[in-house]
């Protein structure tokens, strides 16, 4: 049985299914026979939002200026503003997005089994998905009444889930992060979503006491930020690291040292190598 899951989510923005392709061939490279003990999942919430946004985009009028800049703020802007519309109804973008994360993870269980440990790569606005996941799990766990999302009433999403399969104590246990050890951000916009809230609600997840967290962003991404000043809370659990996303020389001369850095991270080795040492270090 495989020890440890490496569980990917995309960020915003058009993204191809097999986004997790290229990451995976690399840690393979790196971790050669350990890789064996590695199960590798992906979550892919851009098939919710991707064929809308593409129709809108197919019907607009070319009288405009940068295409390419206005395309990517328009699946941008709408990935994020879809996930947080009407994100109280059961069948929201909100809570699709929840379910399919939480489909992987009963996956994940499956293949590890309830004593394995899972890691998380999240990318950009996926961040902020897997942040309210497991914010909703946590209440949910502690008995207080979940307004949003599939914790609202898990047991309606049991037929995504578990194909129908009723959830039993230990399994819901582990979808609401008993195994979550090591949260690995890249390019976060969480601020972007909590910045109006009072502070005292700007608070982190902490899914189990050996829950770590360490956030990578560049400082020439816009869309990328440092989450420890945020709040005391966060300055509790979160580690963050400064990057320069897409560097070599190449990389350096046409995005790192820009916005166009937001799309780098997981190609640099200022990220594959802490991911790579976690990984051994669970392994």
């Amino acid at each position: 049985m495989k020890k440890v899951a490496l569980l990917t989510v995309h960020g915003m923005g058009t993204t191809p299914k097999n986004y997790a392709d290229e990451i995976t061939a690399e840690l393979q490279k790196r971790l050669r026979d350990k890789f064996a003990g590695l199960h590798v999942g992906s979550v892919y919430y851009q098939e919710i939002l991707q064929a809308n946004e593409e129709k809108v985009w197919n019907r607009l009028p070319r009288r405009v200026k940068w295409d390419e800049l206005r395309k990517f703020l328009l699946y941008g802007l709408a990935d994020a503003a879809g996930l947080e519309n009407g994100k109280d109804a059961l069948n929201s973008v909100y809570s699709s997005a929840q379910a399919l994360l939480a489909k992987e993870l009963n996956s994940t269980l499956q293949t590890l089994g309830p004593d394995g440990t899972v890691v998380i790569l999240a990318q950009s606005l996926g961040c902020q998905v897997v942040s309210c996941y497991f914010w909703d799990a946590i209440k949910y766990r502690s008995g207080k009444r979940v307004v949003n999302g599939i914790w609202q009433d898990i047991r309606q999403f049991e037929p995504m889930i578990s194909g129908g399969k009723t959830l039993d104590p230990s399994e819901i246990s582990f979808l609401q992060g008993s195994s979550f050890r090591h949260f690995l951000t890249t390019g976060c916009n969480i601020p972007i979503f909590v910045a109006a809230h009072p502070g005292a609600n700007i608070l982190p997840i902490r899914p189990n006491d050996v829950f770590s967290w360490h956030n990578y962003y560049d400082r020439y991404d816009i869309l990328g930020w440092p989450l420890s000043d945020l709040s005391t809370e966060y300055s509790e659990v979160v580690f963050d690291h400064q990057v320069n996303a897409g560097s070599g020389v190449f990389g350096w001369l046409l995005k790192s040292w820009n916005p166009l850095s937001h799309g780098q991270y997981w190609g640099d080795d200022e990220i594959l190598d802490p991911l790579e040492s976690a990984l051994r270090e669970y392994l």
